[in-house]
């Protein structure tokens, strides 16, 4: 893969704004193209906040030439601010939430819808492509999160937490509570807990997003529904259907997305485009410059292989 560019100018800059789809208040993050031959649509995983995709989006658009739209869309109530009241949205709603939105924002575009799904993204991502098969054109998974790894002392951990209401609530407080503190004493907990890879900017949004008791009871709960629906089988029949449409990229040691999976993949369903990413980028992609302009590259290559065929 050509190595990842790094314009000496300024790139385009995503713009961030509010919408409403179904009634619900919900972050996106945007840069559209003036002659547009496709529309890029960007599924977060969990956290579900669209603003940690910045870099990503804006990489991806530079990549593309410029000839496609690119829009993240955040989860719902996954905000600054509680627009719903303290609701908690389930894995299901979000993927309902989703096919809404292409349905209302994109109903009339003329583009293929490309979409890209990150972690659990990419589990909705699978599922919205099974509803809207007429309007998506292509589907790229980044280190997905498909299925439950038993392996995982942190997904067990974060299960056991998710599936107590009373443990949810304190870590849920707790965060808040981090939240209403100085910034500077924020950023400084924040980049300790989150390490040094982290990119300012990514920090920032953590604590102006993150840091909020409404998100972090939905990120729990998200997680809760993720993880019952998640002991099932993928849906193979379909993934074997769209082989030639889809492709997954992993990392080398992300127990979200195991190798194990990937070979699964290569079994089940011969004909996806499987790749494996050993720059010694993490999970978390999206939340450092450089993890994702070399991400933005792979996504722009195999959209650009697949619109030659």
């Amino acid at each position: 893969m050509e190595k990842a560019r790094l314009t000496p100018f300024p790139r385009e800059q995503a713009a961030a704004r509010i919408c409403m789809v179904s009634s619900f208040a919900t972050d996106m993050l945007e840069i559209k193209s003036k002659e547009p031959s496709l529309h890029v649509l960007v599924i977060p995983g969990n956290p579900g906040i669209a603003a940690f995709y910045k870099d990503f989006v804006e990489a991806l658009y530079e990549n593309l030439d410029g000839q496609a739209s690119i829009t993240a869309v955040g989860h719902i109530s996954h905000s600054q601010k509680d627009s719903e009241h303290g609701r908690l949205f389930s894995m299901h709603e979000q993927i309902d939430h989703k096919v809404d939105f292409i349905e209302q924002e994109l109903q009339h575009s003329e583009q293929s819808i490309v979409l890209v799904g990150h972690s659990i993204g990419a589990y909705i991502g699978l599922e919205v492509f099974k509803r809207l098969q007429n309007k998506i054109k292509m589907f790229v998974g980044l280190y997905p999160f498909l299925k439950l790894n038993k392996n995982s002392v942190t997904q067990s951990a974060i299960g056991y937490i998710a599936r107590s209401s009373l443990l949810s609530k304190g870590v849920s407080l707790f965060a808040s509570f981090i939240g209403s503190l100085q910034p500077s004493i924020i950023r400084g907990i924040v980049r300790r807990f989150l390490g040094p890879s982290w990119s300012v900017a990514a920090v920032d949004v953590a604590c102006c997003h993150l840091l909020k008791y409404h998100t972090m009871r939905n990120v729990l709960f998200m997680a809760m529904t993720e993880f019952q629906k998640l002991t099932e089988e993928p849906d193979w029949m379909f993934v074997r259907a769209k082989e030639d449409k889809i492709a997954f990229l992993f990392g080398v040691d992300d127990h979200w997305g195991p190798l194990s999976h990937l070979e699964e993949i290569s079994k089940r369903a011969p004909g996806v485009t499987l790749s494996v990413e050993t720059e010694g980028h993490t999970h978390g992609y999206c939340c450092n410059e450089p993890g994702s302009f070399w991400v933005a590259d792979y996504v722009a290559n195999f959209i650009k292989t697949q619109k030659r065929h």
